[in-house]
C-alpha cells in the first residue's frame, strides 16, 4: 500500500503488483483504473473475460489508501462468498467482512463484500450519511431483473457521498445511467468500453444434424463446447444421448478416473452423472447438488471434459472455461410464454465461448430448428434432380412453434443489448428505514419517490402506494407524528425499535419468534410443529410443492375411482387436494393479528408447507423423498430449502425452546445436510473463521465429509428414522418396497409378509402417529466396539401390548462409508 494516495502513486502501485504477477494490463482495465483511482465513477462495459474483476480489486485497493469503506456487491450469495474469500487472499482477513443476510463476518472491515439486496437496505437506513466511501457493484444488468431490479436502484440513489463502479459485460446504452450518476454524486462520470475481446469470437449457423456438428466441432479441436438447452430435462437428455459417441481417449478417460478419486455420488442422479462424466460429458444447470455442479467446474478447468450438456443460466461468474458455445434453439419460455432470445441473453451466454491463455479465438454456433434440418437433410437426398426435390414431403414446424433462422440470428449477433429498464417499487421496509433516519422523513422520501429513473406515470403509482403504507403503519400506532421537530430533526418516528439487520434476513422471523409462545411444550407434537412456524416463513421451493401436490391428487383420483366418485365430481373434488399445510388456520390467524402492529410484514406473504416435516414424518432419507416426489432433477433445490430451514431453526429458534426432540431434529437435518453436500454448511459455517485455502484444499475439504457416526445424535436419529421407515410401510402393508429396502438383509417381500400376517391375526392396527415414531418404542444397544449396534423398534399397537417389534443392527463401518444409517433386519415378530 502506497503511503499516498495521489492517483498516480496509486496507479504505479497497483499496476506494478499486476506486473509482478505476470497481468499485462488490457487498454480498456488501463483506462478503467486510471479513472478509478482519480476518484471518478466509472462504468465499465466490456466483453466476458476481459478483467474486469482486476479493475474492482484496483478499485478496492484505491479505497483502502484512501481510508474508506468499500463495498462489493452481486446478485447471488454463493458469487458473494466466493469474492469475500478471495478478497480475504488479496487484502487479509481482518480488511474484508461479508454480509449476505444469513452470514454476518467481520461486519465493520473496511471491505465489505454483500449482496444487493443488503447495501439496498443499509442505503434506505443511513442515506447520505452510511458509512459508504465506494460501491462496486458486479453483473450490473441486474438492474433490470423484475423482481431484484430496485436493490441495484436504490444505492445509486441514496449514496451520493460514493463513489460507483458498475461493471457487466451487456449493459446496452448507459447515458442516462452516466448523467444521472454526474449529476447525483458531483463526481465525473467514465464509461470505460470495449468491443475488442481478448479471445475474439467466430459466428456459425448449422443445418446438419446435432451429433454431425458436434462430431464435426470434436474433429477440428473445438471442444471444449457448452452445448446451451432452455430447460433441465433437455440437458440431462442430450447428455444420456451423447453416450453413443466415443469422446476420450483411454488416457483422457483414465486422467478423469483419477481426478475424482473416491467422491461420493450419492444419489441417482449422480450415479448417472459419474456415467457421464467418465465419458467425457459434463451436466451443468441450476437444479443439481452443489457438489455435483463443483466436480463438474474442476473437470472442466482440468480440461478433461470435452462437452457440457447445460441450460442459460450458466451461473453468474461461474467458472466453466469453454472454447465454443453450441445453441440448441435461439428461443425460451420465459415463465408466460416462448419468444426469441433478447440481445442481452444471447450475449451473455455466447460471451462464455473463448478462454483467455488458451485460446486465440472462440466459437459459437446456432442450430437450425430441428424440422428445418429434416428438410434440408430430404433435399440433400434428392441431389439436384428438380422432380426428385418436389417430391419431398417437407416437414412442418410444429403447432405453436415460435421460429428462429439464421436471419434471427445474425440480428442477434449484430444487436447491442436492449437499455435496463428501471424496476424501482416501494415497501413497507422502505418506508420504515426512511423514517428512522434523522431528518425530515417526508423530504426523504419525496425526493426517493419524484427523482428515481422511473416514468412519472410510474412515479405517480408509487407515490400512492407509499401514502396508503405510511396510513397504515400510523393506523397501526407503528409510527407517529410529532407537533415539533425532536433533536434529530423528525417530524416523525418509530413508537417500536427495528433490530439493525432489519429486513436483511428472513423477514417472518420475528413472527416466528412471536408464534413460537402459541405451541403447547408438553405435546407429543411440539418438536414438529416448531419446524412447521420456521418452515411457514421460509421462500416457497415451488417445485417441491407443485411435486408434493401431484403426489397428493394422483393419491386422492385413486382413492375417489376406488371409492366410484363420478369423473366431473372427481375433478371438482381435486381443486381442493393441495400439498400439506399442517397448522393452517392457526398461522394465518396468528399472522393476522401480528400484522395489525406490524404492517410490514404484509410485504412477505406467509406460506405453511411441509417440506422438512414431510420427510421427517414418513422417516425419509434424502434420496427416498426425491424419489417419492421424482425429483431427481431439483436434487439441487431440495437440498438448499433444507439447508436453509437447518440454519434458520439453529438461529431462529431460542435455546430455552429447544426441546429434546426439536434438538434431535435439527441435529438429524444438519447431518442429513452436511452427508447429501457438505459444502453449504461447511462454507457457512467456515465464515465465521475464515482460512485462506487453495481451490484443491477446498475441493478436497468437500469431497471427503466427515463420518455419519461422528456426530452421535444426529446418528441415533438416522437409525430411529431408518427403523420407523420400515413401520411405516409394514403398516401400509407396502411389502415390495420393505422388500427392496431389505434385501442386502435377506428379508425380501414374501418374508415380510409372512412376518407381518402373524401380527394382523393378532391386532387390527399398526399406529404410526407421534408416540409410534417417539424414543420410548426404540432400544438401542451401543456396541462401539464390535463395529455393531443393536436396534429393537417396538410396535405401537392398539392394545397398547407393545409386544411385538423390528429387530436389526448397524453396520457403523458401513454408515460410514455411505452416509447413512445402514440396518440390516434380523427378526420381526413377538418379543
Amino acid at each position: 500500500m502506497p503511503a499516498t494516495a495521489d492517483p498516480d502513486a496509486l496507479f504505479e502501485a497497483f499496476s506494478g503488483w499486476a506486473e509482478e504477477r505476470g497481468i499485462a494490463l488490457y487498454p480498456a482495465q488501463e483506462e478503467a483504473l486510471i479513472e478509478v483511482v482519480s476518484g471518478a465513477n466509472v462504468i465499465l462495459s466490456t466483453p466476458t473475460g476481459s478483467g474486469k474483476s482486476l479493475v474492482a480489486a484496483g478499485a478496492h485497493f484505491a479505497a483502502l489508501a484512501r481510508d474508506e469503506v468499500t463495498f462489493y456487491t452481486a446478485p447471488i450469495k454463493a458469487l458473494v462468498s466466493e469474492k469475500f474469500f478471495d478478497l480475504c487472499k488479496l487484502f487479509g482477513t481482518e480488511n474484508v467482512g461479508m454480509l449476505t443476510g444469513d452470514a454476518s463476518v467481520n461486519p465493520d472491515a473496511p471491505v465489505i463484500c454483500c449482496t444487493a439486496e443488503v447495501l439496498a437496505s443499509i442505503a434506505l437506513r443511513d442515506g447520505k450519511d452510511a458509512d459508504v466511501g465506494q460501491v462496486v457493484m458486479d453483473e450490473f444488468h441486474f438492474y433490470a431483473e423484475p423482481d431484484r431490479g430496485w436493490a441495484w436502484q436504490i444505492p445509486l440513489l441514496e449514496l451520493p457521498q460514493a463513489q460507483f463502479l458498475l461493471m457487466s459485460a451487456t449493459l446496452g446504452d448507459v447515458a442516462r445511467f452516466e448523467a444521472d450518476l454526474t449529476r447525483r454524486t458531483g463526481r465525473p462520470t467514465a464509461v470505460v468500453r470495449s468491443a475488442t475481446r481478448p479471445v475474439p469470437l467466430s459466428y456459425e449457423y448449422r443445418t446438419t444434424p446435432m451429433t454431425e456438428t458436434l462430431t464435426e466441432l470434436l474433429e477440428t479441436h473445438q471442444a471444449p463446447v457448452y452445448i446451451v438447452h432452455f430447460t433441465q430435462a433437455a440437458a440431462v437428455e442430450r447428455a444420456q444421448a451423447l453416450m453413443s459417441i466415443n469422446m476420450c481417449t483411454r488416457q483422457e478417460k483414465d486422467a478423469i478416473a483419477e481426478l475424482i478419486g473416491n467422491f461420493r455420488f450419492t444419489t441417482k442422479f449422480g450415479r448417472n452423472l459419474s456415467r457421464y462424466v467418465r465419458h467425457g460429458i459434463g451436466v451443468h444447470h441450476a437444479g443439481m447438488l452443489p457438489k455435483y455442479r463443483r466436480l463438474v467446474e474442476r473437470l472442466a478447468q482440468a480440461g478433461l471434459l470435452k462437452v457440457i450438456c447445460g441450460t442459460d443460466t450458466l451461473g453468474v461468474g461461474v467458472n466453466v472455461p469453454i472454447r465454443s458455445v453450441l445453441f440448441t434453439a435461439l428461443t425460451k419460455y420465459d415463465g408466460s410464454r416462448v419468444r426469441v432470445l433478447r440481445a442481452r441473453e444471447f450475449h451473455q451466454i455466447a460471451g462464455r465461448a473463448g478462454r483467455a491463455g488458451f485460446d486465440t479465438s472462440g466459437l459459437v454456433v446456432a442450430q437450425a430448428p430441428e424440422h428445418v434440418i429434416e428438410n434440408e437433410k430430404a433435399l440433400a437426398k434428392a441431389g439436384d434432380d428438380p422432380k426428385k426435390r418436389r417430391k419431398v414431403v417437407r416437414k412442418k414446424a410444429p403447432e405453436g412453434f415460435v421460429n428462429w433462422s439464421q436471419q434471427t440470428y445474425e440480428k442477434l449477433i449484430a444487436a447491442e443489448p436492449e437499455p435496463l429498464t428501471s424496476r424501482f417499487r416501494v415497501t413497507h421496509a422502505m418506508l420504515l428505514s426512511v423514517i428512522a433516519r434523522p431528518g425530515n422523513a417526508f423530504d426523504a422520501m419525496r425526493r426517493l419517490l419524484e427523482d428515481n429513473h422511473e416514468p412519472r406515470g410510474a412515479q405517480l403509482r408509487h407515490i400512492r402506494r407509499a401514502i396508503a403504507i405510511y396510513r397504515s403503519l400510523l393506523d397501526g400506532g407503528v409510527v407517529e407524528r410529532l407537533d415539533t421537530p425532536d433533536a434529530e430533526g423528525r417530524i416523525v418516528r418509530l413508537t417500536v425499535d427495528l433490530q439493525q439487520d432489519f429486513a436483511l434476513n428472513q423477514p417472518l422471523s420475528t413472527f416466528a419468534l412471536a408464534s413460537f409462545d402459541l405451541l403447547d411444550p408438553e405435546s407429543p407434537s411440539y418438536a414438529l410443529d416448531m419446524l412447521s412456524v420456521v418452515e411457514s416463513t421460509l421462500d416457497d421451493p415451488r417445485q417441491i410443492l407443485a411435486a408434493q401436490q401431484n403426489k397428493a391428487r394422483a393419491e386422492a383420483v385413486a382413492q375417489m375411482k376406488a371409492d366410484g366418485v363420478e369423473y366431473e365430481e372427481r375433478m371438482e373434488l381435486l381443486q381442493d387436494v393441495s400439498y400439506p399445510k399442517p397448522l393452517e388456520e392457526l398461522l394465518f390467524h396468528a399472522y393476522g393479528v401480528y400484522r395489525k402492529s406490524h404492517p410490514w410484514v404484509g410485504d412477505h406473504p406467509l406460506s405453511p408447507k411441509s417440506v422438512v416435516r414431510d420427510m421427517y414424518e414418513r422417516a425419509m432419507a434424502f434420496t427416498e423423498f426425491i424419489a417419492h416426489y421424482e425429483l431427481a432433477r431439483a436434487e439441487g433445490i431440495v437440498l438448499r430449502y433444507l439447508a436453509s430451514a437447518y440454519k434458520t431453526l439453529e438461529h431462529t429458534v431460542p435455546e430455552d425452546l429447544k426441546s429434546e426432540d426439536l434438538q434431535d431434529l435439527i441435529a438429524w437435518l444438519g447431518e442429513m445436510v452436511r452427508q447429501v453436500d457438505s459444502s453449504l454448511l461447511d462454507e457457512w459455517e467456515q465464515l465465521a473463521n475464515p482460512q485462506e485455502e487453495t481451490a484443491e484444499e477446498a475441493a478436497e475439504r468437500a469431497d471427503h465429509v466427515k463420518p455419519v457416526t461422528t456426530n452421535a445424535r444426529a446418528f441415533r436419529v438416522l437409525v430411529r428414522n431408518a427403523m420407523f421407515r420400515r413401520v411405516e410401510l409394514a403398516a401400509l402393508e407396502r411389502y415390495d418396497e420393505l422388500g427392496e429396502l431389505d434385501a442386502a438383509s435377506g428379508w425380501d417381500a414374501d418374508a415380510w409378509a409372512d412376518a407381518m400376517d402373524a401380527y394382523w391375526d393378532e391386532y387390527d392396527d399398526l399406529g404410526t402417529g407421534p408416540d409410534a415414531r417417539g424414543p420410548k418404542l426404540i432400544q438401542i444397544e451401543e456396541d462401539p466396539r464390535h463395529g455393531l449396534w443393536q436396534v429393537r423398534q417396538v410396535f405401537a399397537d392398539p392394545a397398547g401390548d407393545h409386544d411385538w417389534g423390528i429387530s436389526a443392527e448397524v453396520d457403523l463401518a458401513a454408515s460410514d462409508e455411505e452416509g447413512r444409517a445402514v440396518v440390516r433386519v434380523t427378526a420381526v415378530g413377538a418379543l
